[in-house]
């Protein structure tokens, strides 16, 4: 089975969620798929033909499109378990497969009904607003409609983001599609098991000769979200992915523009408070005052 986060995936990236809470990796083994019922001929139960041929090409990832993308309309979706439960949304491991080949995807939903929870929402989305009075008064409200437009809301920053990101050539997954309120992007497996999700940075020891290399990439990475004019807004070694050699920042939908959000500099210094503080505890001392001042730089 090819996996599309390889080794030679050009921008290795993994999941993405919307929280930390209730996280649990999971081990996939590999498997024969089921292309269909033998009785109807339809999709097997846990799968769906690919919804690739029906979005609109507006709604797709940007080109060119990686190697391990399949496009064909024969295509089977398999939904192979839970990667990673969530207060906002739940990340899915998905196998998106025809008779000849396979790629593994993210596949995250953002809950639109009664258990979703956004208690965090409102200081990382000041700056964003529905444009309709009605939806405005739902989110406020927290009825159903509310959640369902919010949910909506946050799928469609959380794709603007990734696209914003990855075209500025920071490491976060490929976004491959969106589709309502779910997200298909790359799956960043760990070199060591293509079918495992790739380590977070939080799980590597002080004695790890890789923390050198990663620290530089993260400044690099932080740099370019500066450049952007947003922050992360919530970045720390658990929303860190470390692929091999490579890092990758997951979970975007919370970034928070530092020009039109009263709190984005705030998050901007968090964010490096967070960072330096967890280098610092493995033995790479780094000071968040001096990062937060480099980063300023970037700005605008």
């Amino acid at each position: 089975m090819h996996s599309p986060a390889g080794l030679e995936a050009a921008n290795s990236p993994l999941i993405a969620a919307a929280s930390t809470d209730a996280d649990q990796q999971l081990k996939f083994s590999k498997h024969k798929p089921v292309w269909n019922d033998s009785e109807t001929g339809d999709p097997a139960n846990g799968q769906r033909y690919s919804t690739w041929p029906f979005i609109e090409k507006g709604l797709r990832g940007p080109k060119p499109y990686p190697h391990w993308l399949i496009e064909e309309a024969a295509a089977i979706d398999t939904e192979l378990g839970i990667l990673k439960t969530g207060k906002e949304g739940d990340v899915f491991l998905l196998e998106r497969a025809t008779e000849d080949r396979s790629s593994l995807l993210a596949a995250k939903r953002y809950r639109s009904r009664e258990q979703m929870q956004f208690s965090r929402s409102q200081s990382y989305s000041d700056g964003r607003s529905a444009r309709r009075s009605r939806d405005n008064r739902a989110i406020r409200n927290n009825s159903t409609y509310g959640k369902q437009i919010a949910a909506l809301q946050w799928a469609n920053a959380e794709w603007s983001y990734l696209l914003r990101c990855y075209e500025a050539g920071i490491p976060v997954p490929y976004p491959v599609q969106i589709d309502g309120t779910e997200i298909l992007m790359e799956f960043i497996a760990d070199p060591d098991d293509p079918h495992a999700a790739a380590p977070r940075l939080q799980q590597l020891s002080r004695f790890d000769p890789r923390l050198p290399s990663l620290w530089d990439q993260l400044t690099g990475a932080l740099e370019k979200f500066a450049g952007l004019g947003i922050a992360h807004g919530d970045l720390s070694a658990y929303n860190i992915l470390v692929s091999g050699e490579r890092l990758v920042v997951i979970d975007v939908p919370q970034c928070v523009d530092l020009a039109g959000n009263p709190n984005g500099l705030d998050f901007l210094h968090r964010d490096c408070v967070n960072l330096c503080d967890w280098f610092t505890s493995k033995g790479l001392p780094n000071d968040p005052d001096e990062l937060f001042s480099s980063l300023m730089s970037y700005l605008f």
